[in-house]
């Protein structure tokens, strides 16, 4: 059995004159427009009330909202709050009054009792009472008798033309009722029911107008009806407008009709090609005039022209939301670009500056550039840097990990390939070399591509030209490779694992980005960016580091590089308290090692020069201990030459 009809009607609010019948279990409303009825009025909880059926019974029950639900029936006024257990039952009539009680949102209640029931029965009712039909198919032959009478066209044209300048949806539904107003005389209430983009088989009242709404300050709201289901079916059966006479006499079960008090009926259909979209209903509760057989045939040529405009205004809120998207993603690209230059890498220190001022010599020239580092040291960020910063910036900048895919895929991704050339390939696909086509491709991890492919990627840095996977023709290509690597490309040339002719086509500028531990000075300057960062990300208040928290940060030997930073940092931002500072006991176990370090090169006691001497001792230890004993780059840590790092290592007998 299917749940009882509700029917809401919004009399006081941001959402006046909407209407929805509704035959959900649960139904909420609120501000949120994740809510089955979104009202947007600003004194509403994001989830105000919720009406749910229970044992055949709709309920009302106020989600503890901060302005809080009062229910009005007949002249009682009833608060919904914790002495009601927070909910009511609702009747038929019943007004919910919701937020601001001086300027509450009405909700009027109603209910069609047997709804299915009803529909069926009055069926024959209807097509006994039934005054004229119009089936859309007739809409060339009344069009043209419309024409052939000049008075009827120029009232019809001048009725219509508004519709043809309105593109905003609210406008056009608006338009689309005053043109109503002006075909159809005698139509004293006017309802536009769309169908809903989720629900196909669900038509919800958009709009409801009074001809003569009540006078303002008056206090009673307009006098607005729901749009009955029988006529709703009988117009989306028949696919025809229909006009019908004493509808409170036909349709007497119809609680909808009958709260209107209805005389007489026309309803046309809002039809694109074979889809019915929605429909007007156009109401008579006067005696004064019914609708004839000609205000049907001028109401088919409204349903014509207003769901003409009606898609229309649908199609231009489309496009303005996607220009909208658009407009976000290029002011995203051009911000992301403007952070994309070699100015604004964080880098202070003097291996950086070095590193920056090397990549400025290469930006505009077509030398393949093959970046070496560890992980995590910010070789992405480089290429990318690279990239923005030259002339090839209007073009594609595309990175593809060589160690992500398996070898027939990366070579598929790297190509592209041609229907049916393997067993999944359904259609053509263009590789990451046609796409990045006048820009620049960034090969990450290129010491982990399989040697049948170094040979293709060789030709094309020989020849310019790529072969798709089942192609039978090249393709000429103009395209910048970037590479990096944290693998000795010259120890994997000598194991046989990487083709020489490639590596000295790749390593035309070769680029080493030091490792975190190798630039300590820039740690504090990297660790107040990501602070920065994840502290607008996540909207919470940290007041920054202590002195001895950034002490512990630049001591620590980060094995993961600025992405282990990164990752520290972000922990530190989750878990901080608001206002508080990062202390050294925030940090994780690994960095509050280095306290007891410092413990441990604390020297033993005894003269100034025996201490100082202990400590360089260590620490020149060390230096050698994390650079294997490469003595060029411990001196270069260290900040001193190598000769200078020789006679240490002699006076300390090392």
């Amino acid at each position: 059995m299917s749940n009882p009809l509700i029917a809401l009607e919004i009399v006081a609010g941001n959402a006046k004159g909407r209407a929805f019948q509704l035959n959900d279990s649960v139904i909420t409303l609120g501000r949120a427009e994740t809510n089955t009825l979104a009202l947007p009025d600003y004194h509403l909880s994001g989830e105000h009330g919720q009406i749910f059926l229970e044992a055949d019974q709709y309920i009302y029950r106020d989600l503890r909202s901060t302005n809080g639900s009062t229910l009005v029936r007949g002249n009682q006024q009833i608060a919904i709050d914790a002495a009601s257990d927070w909910e009511i039952v609702l009747h038929d009539g019943d007004k919910l009054c919701l937020g601001d009680p001086k300027d509450p949102v009405v909700v009027v209640v109603h209910f069609e009792q047997n709804g299915e029931r009803a529909g069926a029965d009055h069926g024959d009712a209807l097509a006994d009472r039934l005054i004229a039909s119009r089936s859309i198919v007739d809409l060339p032959a009344v069009t043209d008798r419309v024409e052939h009478d000049p008075v009827s066209a120029l009232r019809v044209y001048k009725a219509l033309q508004p519709l043809s300048s309105r593109l905003d949806m609210n406008s056009t539904l608006e338009a689309v009722v005053e043109a109503t107003f002006e075909l159809l005389r005698h139509a004293t209430h006017v309802s536009i029911l769309l169908r809903s983009e989720n629900d196909k088989d669900r038509y919800t009242v958009t709009l409801s107008r009074q001809r003569d709404p009540a006078r303002p300050g008056s206090g009673a709201p307009p006098d607005t009806v729901l749009a009955s289901r029988a006529v709703l079916r009988r117009v989306l059966t028949d696919r025809a407008a229909v006009v019908t006479a004493n509808a409170q006499e036909e349709l007497a079960s119809s609680e909808s009709i009958m709260g209107g008090k209805i005389l007489s009926m026309i309803a046309v259909p809002l039809w694109r090609g074979d889809e019915i979209r929605g429909l007007i209903q156009a109401d008579n509760r006067s005696s004064a005039g019914m609708f004839e057989e000609h205000d049907l045939e001028v109401a088919l040529l409204l349903g014509a022209q207003a769901a003409l405009a009606l898609d229309n205004a649908a199609l231009v809120s489309k496009l303005m939301v996607a220009e909208e998207r658009l407009r976000g993603e290029n002011t995203y690209l051009k911000r992301r670009e403007e952070n994309l230059r070699f100015e604004s890498i964080i880098g202070e220190s003097r291996a950086m500056k070095q590193v920056l001022s090397q990549l400025q010599k290469v930006l505009d020239t077509r030398a393949t550039v093959c970046i070496e580092g560890e992980t995590g040291t910010g070789k992405e960020l480089i290429a990318s840097a690279i990239h923005y910063q030259s002339k090839r910036r209007d073009k594609m900048f595309v990175a593809q990990n060589c160690a992500a895919l398996p070898e027939n895929l990366l070579e598929s991704e790297l190509f592209g390939h041609k229907k049916g050339s393997f067993t999944s390939a359904d259609s053509d696909k263009k590789g990451l070399f046609e796409i990045a086509d006048g820009g620049t491709l960034f090969l990450d991890e290129v010491g982990e591509m399989p040697l049948s492919l170094q040979a293709k990627v060789l030709r094309v840095l020989q020849e310019g030209t790529i072969r798709p996977v089942g192609a039978t023709s090249e393709k000429q290509v103009d395209v910048r490779i970037i590479c990096a690597t944290n693998r000795d490309l010259a120890a994997e040339v000598e194991k046989g694992n990487f083709r020489q002719d490639l590596y000295y086509r790749l390593m035309v500028f070769p680029i080493r980005l030091p490792p975190l531990r190798e630039r300590r000075e820039d740690t504090p300057l990297l660790a107040d960016h990501f602070l920065k960062r994840y502290r607008q990300e996540y909207r919470l208040n940290v007041a920054g580091f202590s002195q001895e928290a950034l002490d512990a940060l630049s001591s620590y030997h980060w094995p993961g590089n600025i992405r282990e930073l990164e990752n520290e940092v972000q922990r530190l931002v989750i878990q901080a308290e608001p206002n508080t500072w990062l202390e050294v006991s925030h940090l994780s176990p690994r960095l509050r090692k280095i306290e007891g370090t410092l413990a441990r090169i604390a020297p033993k006691k005894g003269t100034l020069k025996e201490m100082m001497e202990q400590v360089e001792r260590w620490l020149l230890a060390e230096a050698l201990r994390e650079h294997g004993n490469n003595k060029t780059r411990t001196a270069q840590t260290l900040g001193i030459t190598r000769e200078g790092l020789h006679k240490k290592l002699a006076k300390f007998r090392m």
